[in-house]
């Protein structure tokens, strides 16, 4: 994904949400992964591409192969919070 479309996605943390509260990038929403299929319209009602990020890379990307076997498109692995939050601000 380019730097121009980071910018511009909608930015989805699976992480747990006591995770997500010690810290997290600023704007992004947090669904936890084991709540992802049943926030599937949710996510739909989104018009920008979704990168999905986690601690390591790893639960964003079960989340990335799981909506990608549903068929979707525009959705991108932005692996762990911390490391997304640095490329974004490069």
């Amino acid at each position: 994904m380019k730097q121009e479309q980071l910018s511009n996605a909608t930015v989805i943390d699976v992480r747990e949400p006591f995770e997500f509260f010690f810290g997290h990038v600023k704007g992004s929403i947090n669904i936890p992964l084991g709540s992802l299929t049943g926030r599937l319209d949710e996510l739909k009602q989104m018009k920008k591409p979704l990168v999905f990020i986690c601690a390591s890379g790893n639960r964003s990307g079960q989340a990335v192969a799981f909506l990608q076997n549903q068929g979707w498109k525009d959705v991108y692995n932005g692996g762990g919070w911390r490391e997304y939050q640095q490329r974004v601000a490069a």
